[in-house]
């Protein structure tokens, strides 16, 4: 199979707690911004705000999974990140470990204000 077209596709390309936690982190992103498109950029799912600029990404790894956000996001957590191995914008969520639905809701809610009140674009 070739670049997945689809976030389904996408999701599918993996197996076990690599699928399940993609699923969820899926599932808690179109709960917490419904208004947002999924699509596949640079060959990963990503939310799209309606004005279409990328709001975060996520990739599936070996044995882990990233959530993408912009750096100035990423930072603003720095706090709450302490427990979690984090890039430029990345934070990295291990297979076999609960999705920290309410921190990345927190950090999807500062996202979209930080698109639409301060016009920070996707980096």
């Amino acid at each position: 199979m070739g670049r997945p077209q689809t976030i389904d596709e996408y999701i599918e390309g993996f197996a076990g707690q690599g699928r399940e936690m993609l699923g969820q982190v899926r599932a808690m992103a179109r709960e917490a911004v419904p208004e947002a498109s999924e699509a596949i950029k640079w060959g990963h799912p990503a939310w799209v705000h309606p004005s279409g600029t990328i709001l975060f990404m996520v990739s599936g790894h070996a044995k882990h999974a990233n959530v993408v956000f912009t750096p100035s996001t990423r930072e603003a957590f720095d706090a709450d990140l302490a427990d979690f191995a984090t890039g430029k914008g990345s934070v990295k969520l291990p297979y076999g470990q609960p999705v920290p639905g309410d921190l990345l809701r927190q950090m999807i809610a500062f996202r979209m204000r930080e698109h639409e009140n301060d016009g920070v674009l996707w980096t």
